[in-house]
């Protein structure tokens, strides 16, 4: 009894959240075609709004270049702080190398 209340109550969340209704305009779409899909997943994923398994394909390589663009501008990004940093502490030992030249001119 406990199972079927489960489906029923589960039948009663799909209803009133729109799946069914949305999955039946699909299929329904699906079997009016007269040239049916090669790759009916495909078509209910286009259908339901999700991108097709080429269009990821797409999108995950596209992924995979950006994430190489940026670890590569990343590693770029801290070797230049790097050398900014290293070009302040140079300036700092010239300038007190500076001072001293300037001081010992002066005695």
């Amino acid at each position: 009894m406990e199972k079927e209340a489960k489906k029923e109550a589960f039948r009663k969340y799909l209803e009133s959240s729109g799946v069914l209704d949305a999955l039946t305009k699909v299929l329904v779409a699906l079997y009016e075609e007269n040239d049916k899909p090669s790759s009916a997943v495909e078509f209910v994923q286009q259908k339901l709004g999700g991108p097709s398994i080429s269009e990821y394909e797409k999108l995950q390589a596209e992924k995979s270049d950006l994430q190489l663009m940026y670890d590569e501008l990343s590693t770029s990004y801290k070797e230049k702080c790097k050398e900014i940093e290293e070009l302040k502490n140079s300036k700092v030992v010239i300038d007190a190398f500076i001072d001293r030249l300037e001081d010992k001119g002066m005695d």
